[in-house]
């Protein structure tokens, strides 16, 4: 048995298919079935059952999973180690952040962290919550910032700052020269969303869904970027709830105004996610360590 043998056997189970593992591996369907039956061999069990040209993991595939998984992280995790020592980089370090935080507050961080930490080779993929935490799960990234909920037990989340959501309108609006609103004058605005699949979108929702106005909102617009709702919202389409590390710029500048609702403080946590692991790199250590000594809850 050897470590290529583990990642066929992964491969089957996560495509649940001998064909697509192969086509996956490029190897062919024989070969594929000729480690799986080794593995069998090895482990004295059988791992499938194969009936009606499907496969379903045995008691003892279900044994064998985790432990396979585990041991093909922790050897791709050893082949990148290596690679990144004869690079002349002491550790590498890939981090995945939702949209707001990878466009808004991670850059600058990321470049004060490569210059205290030189020999760290940082790579950053920036994508919405789910997609972030799904290459989490996968070892695409090392760790996720993210601002969306997880609600998983496979993982470990953590608080590492906490962001304010702002309501933002044109400088022509009426509420221009107002210091606060009551939250029921929302329900006669227009209101421009976020996609549906938005961390920050499904954490506004649920604000105002305990304030019993969700329903009340004039839906009007979805749009797929924070810069569409902020253009959006200067040209008079309507207003919009975003959070103030993606607007600062544009209400220091005039371009767009906030005006504060009435006894409602909206808030949200920004998450540190990563995964439950014997091996955890030493540059996972240091960044996490990092931002949480420049940001302050």
């Amino acid at each position: 048995m050897n470590i290529e043998t583990l990642k066929i056997f992964c491969l089957v189970v996560d495509t649940g298919s001998i064909s697509q593992a192969a086509k996956l591996s490029y190897v062919s369907q024989p070969a594929v079935s000729k480690q799986i039956n080794q593995l069998e061999t090895y482990y004295h069990a059988l791992l499938f059952n194969r009936s009606d040209g499907r496969l379903t993991l045995t008691e003892s595939g279900k044994v064998l999973y985790p432990f396979a998984k585990v041991m093909v992280a922790d050897f791709n995790r050893s082949k990148a180690a290596v690679s990144d020592n004869l690079r002349g980089f002491h550790d590498s370090l890939k981090v995945g952040a939702s949209l707001t935080i990878g466009e808004y507050l991670l850059p600058g961080m990321l470049g004060d962290f490569k210059t205290e930490y030189h020999n760290v080779n940082v790579s950053l993929m920036v994508e919405n919550t789910p997609q972030v935490i799904d290459a989490l799960l996968d070892d695409v990234i090392d760790l996720a910032l993210v601002e969306g909920i997880v609600q998983t037990d496979k993982l470990i989340v953590e608080e590492f700052a906490e962001d304010e959501l702002v309501f933002i309108h044109s400088p022509k609006h009426p509420w221009k020269d107002r210091e606060s609103i009551t939250i029921n004058e929302l329900t006669s605005e227009q209101m421009l969303w976020r996609e549906p699949t938005s961390g920050t979108r499904l954490i506004i929702e649920n604000f105002l869904q305990e304030l019993s106005v969700l329903d009340k909102i004039q839906s009007y617009m979805d749009l797929g970027s924070t810069q569409a709702i902020k253009s959006a919202v200067e040209a008079g389409l309507g207003i919009s709830i975003v959070s103030k590390l993606t607007v600062a710029r544009e209400l220091e500048q005039g371009t767009l105004f906030e005006t504060k609702v009435k006894d409602v403080d909206f808030k949200r946590n920004l998450w540190l996610v990563k995964k439950k692991q014997r091996f955890r790199k030493n540059s996972v250590d240091m960044f996490e360590s990092f931002i949480k000594g420049k940001l302050i809850h």
